[in-house]
């Protein structure tokens, strides 16, 4: 029986969307004989039904290349959607629906991170068959073990550690590089031992002043002149208080940043040497997916096509363990998968010498 898949992006853009969109497309039309509708700028193209048909070769070459041949937006909510020029939102799950059935579409596959596939969750259950995949940089979905964009993302972060330590260790500074995350220390736990940083600052885990100078100067006793640490944004200030660059809309929209600044600001006061702040910012989010990524995002999409293909909804791909599962969406939609404490990786990196608070 010949099917008919839409398939948006949402939230943040991320290494190995299009990777996904490739393979979804591919097997739905040389597996199966479906056709594909891609809607535009995630669920804004949905309530506003602008799409295009995704033929194979419109997604030839596609793999390699970062973002995503769809668009996304990461501010539109559905059922709390800001028309154009209004003072005030109202629920347009109705348009979206309404444009699935125009485009007569049997089910709708959703990419995104943990605040869309909550969505995605919410549509499912007033109706429509929805499958999730899990794509942040962040990798804070429940239910996978990772999400599309975030190896690539820690190789990126990686990389400048990497050409951080040589600055660092020449004018004997202390150097805090920023990095994404919001709520979870993912990226700056694995990119810092991945990069061989002596501090990481996570938002799960208290950490004090005291502590900080205290690694400085055992490293200056030990004749090492330099300290790098890798910061996530959603970490707290020295005082214990979030820091927000933004606080426009809802607070799951609120844009995180600066702490680094606080850090750096305390630092210097107690420290006889220079204090250096860098934000990666956006560069996380860029440039072409690893080779994990690009099998991730192939694997992930395979197995969604199947869970349409086998008629179940309201279910999400991911990972567990390495094997392929499918996550009910209500477990996606618990909010944001943190650090937990016990993770081995804490341990690991403590045992080789790095502070992780």
């Amino acid at each position: 029986m010949t099917k008919t898949i839409a398939l948006l992006t949402g939230g943040g853009d991320c290494p190995g969307l299009n990777a996904a969109i490739r393979t979804i497309t591919r097997v739905a039309h040389d597996s199966n004989g479906w056709k594909v509708v891609g809607f535009l700028d995630g669920f804004e193209g949905l309530i506003q039904r602008r799409y295009r048909i995704l033929e194979p070769d419109d997604v030839r070459g596609i793999m390699r290349i970062g973002g995503t041949i769809l668009g996304a937006s990461n501010r539109t909510n559905p059922f709390a959607y800001l028309p154009p020029g209004a003072s005030k939102p109202v629920d347009a799950s109705d348009r979206a629906r309404d444009s699935l059935e125009a485009v007569r579409a049997d089910a709708l596959i959703v990419i995104g991170g943990d605040g869309t596939l909550t969505l995605a969750h919410r549509l499912n259950r007033e109706g429509f068959p929805v499958v999730g995949i899990p794509k942040t940089i962040d990798n804070d979905v429940h239910g996978t073990d990772y999400s599309i964009g975030f190896d690539t993302c820690v190789a990126t972060v990686t990389d400048a550690i990497d050409r951080l330590h040589t600055t660092a260790e020449s004018h004997h500074r202390v150097m805090l590089l920023e990095v994404m995350g919001r709520t979870a220390g993912w990226v700056a736990l694995y990119s810092g031992i991945a990069g061989g940083a002596d501090i990481a600052l996570i938002p799960e885990r208290p950490y004090t002043l005291d502590d900080l100078v205290g690694v400085v100067e055992r490293r200056r006793a030990g004749s090492k002149h330099f300290t790098i640490a890798a910061i996530s944004e959603g970490s707290s200030s020295p005082s214990g208080q979030p820091i927000y660059r933004s606080k426009t809309g809802e607070p799951h929209a609120w844009r995180l940043g600066g702490v680094c600044d606080h850090v750096a600001s305390e630092l210097s006061e107690r420290l006889d040497r220079e204090v250096t702040t860098i934000t990666l910012g956006h560069l996380q989010r860029g440039g072409a997916p690893t080779a994990t990524d690009r099998i991730l995002a192939t694997r992930l999409a395979h197995a969604a096509v199947a869970a349409v293909n086998e008629g179940r909804g309201g279910v999400m791909a991911g990972i567990a363990g390495g094997d392929d599962v499918l996550v009910p969406l209500e477990v996606v939609a618990q909010g944001p998968r943190t650090v937990p404490g016990n993770h081995p990786l804490i341990r690991a990196a403590q045992l080789v010498g790095m502070y992780v608070g």
